[in-house]
Parts: structure tokens; sequence; C-alpha cells
């Protein structure tokens, strides 16, 4: 039995599809102008990959801002309970989840089942978000995807004491004329990054194991200086830590679909 998972955020959209409990395959693109076609385009990218149609999937969940709006699902959950469902698929033994995305950032309590039992977000500010790391990216110079490598080349690690991210830039073009390093600027809006989340995290309660999820997982400056900060060694999941919403949402329909059965499309939803 195939059945899917797709996570429509608000910088990128991600698509899972399972067979049997195995990972049949996963996709990401950048997320379109309606979060309906941002679903569509990467979830038909995946099955025409995997040479499948939607008539091969027995069950699909939605996850993300956008998940409302997905017209070929058969329920939605939210984004929380996906990536602490997510990760405990992948990691039994996990009990800490901290998601970084694009909009928000969230650290998220799960069980021994991958339930949820607490979390606690930050979505007031774009500062600690995927977004704030691209604008400061854009600021510097170079491409969001080459912050965490160019931070581990600093010599001296500066502080970026800039609470907003709108200062921050300014901040960094001010070290610029500075003639400062790109490597110890790097290396100051990663630090700059891992200090929010730390401290986010720390209202959850952090018990191990602990995972990190959502495309800041991927940058090795942000996620080396939250180690250190927390004093802890974070998993390494066998697969992509940006589908582990997407990957989340296909295991609750798995769930579902066991449950219910192909022909039951009323689809039961988490706010």
């Amino acid at each position: 039995m195939i059945v899917a998972g797709c996570d429509v955020g608000s910088l990128t959209a991600e698509a899972v599809l399972l067979e049997d409990g195995e990972v049949l395959g996963s996709e990401i693109i950048r997320v379109r102008p309606r979060p309906e076609q941002s679903a569509v385009d990467v979830m038909d990218r995946l099955l025409k990959r995997l040479n499948l149609s939607h008539e091969d999937i027995a069950f699909t969940v939605a996850t993300g801002y956008g998940r409302a709006n997905i017209p070929f699902t058969d329920g939605n959950m939210s984004e929380i309970s996906c990536h602490g469902k997510g990760a405990h698929f992948l990691i039994p033994a996990i009990r800490t989840v901290i998601d970084v995305g694009g909009q928000d950032c969230k650290a998220i309590r799960v069980d021994e089942k991958g339930g949820l039992s607490d979390f606690v977000m930050n979505d007031k500010c774009a500062a600690g978000t995927g977004r704030s790391l691209e604008l400061n990216a854009e600021a510097l110079g170079v491409d969001v995807s080459e912050l965490g490598e160019l931070s581990l080349q600093a010599s001296e690690e500066i502080e970026i004491t800039s609470q907003c991210s709108i200062f921050t830039e300014m901040e960094i073009m001010h070290l610029l004329m500075e003639d400062r390093s790109a490597a110890d600027i790097a290396a100051g809006i990663n630090k700059a990054m891992a200090r929010r989340v730390r401290m986010l995290a720390g209202k959850v309660g952090i018990k191990e194991d602990i995972g990190m999820t959502g495309g800041v997982s991927k940058n090795i400056g942000v996620v080396r200086f939250l180690e250190e900060m927390l004093h802890k060694r974070f998993v390494k999941f066998p697969q992509d830590p940006q589908i582990i919403g997407a990957l989340g949402a296909a295991v609750f329909a798995d769930e579902k679909a066991k449950k219910n059965g192909r022909g039951d499309q009323g689809g039961q939803t988490e706010s």
C-alpha cells in the first residue's frame, strides 16, 4: 500500500511517498504563488519520477501552512504533530525535535510513540527563521546554502547584536564596510540564529535524543553552534531533514488508511 504526505510551507514544499512502511521517494521544490499549485507541482514531480499516478495512492495527508488548500488530500494534520511523528518514525528514541522553518521556529517534545507531549513556537518575528537567514545571506552577498560551510572558515566569531532581521541586515552591511571577512560575519549570523533557537528550546525543556528538522537543519554552522550551546549532540536522520514534516504526514496517512480504508474520504484533521 502506497500513502503520501505533502507539506506546503512558506518557502518550500515537500512530498513523500511511503510503501509498506518504507520511504519510496521524496521531492522538494520552492513554493509557487499559491499553496495549491505548490502541492500539485511537488506531488506531480515525485509521481512522474517514480512512474506512478494519484490513483496508486491509498491515502494522502497534508500539512504546513497551505494544508487546507490542497485539493487532492484525504485529510490534514498540523506541522507540529507531523514533524514529531516523522522524526520519531526515523529515530524511535527521539524525544525533542527542533524545527526551524522558513517562517517560524518550533521546539517539540514527543512521547515514546511519537505523539505530541508539548511544544513552543515563535512566529511573531522573522528573526530566528529560515527567511531571516536568507535575508542575512543576501546582505552578505552569498547564497543561503553557502552560509554554513562559510562560517566554518571563520578566524573570529563576530557578535551580531541586533534582535531584528532588518537591523541585522544593516549591521551586516556596516561590518562589510569595515572590511570584516565574509566568513567571520557568517559565523556571527549563524551564532545569532543558534542563540535565538536555544532560548526557544529551553522553554519546552530538552530531553534526549534530540533532532533538528527543516531547511535550517542543513546549515552546519547553526547546528554546530546550537549543539555547543545546549551541550548536546543531535541525532543524524537517515533521510533529508527537510522532508520530515511531509514524512510525518505520510506516516499519519498510513495509520489512517489502515484504520479507515481507501474508501473513507473523511480525513480527520487537527489544527
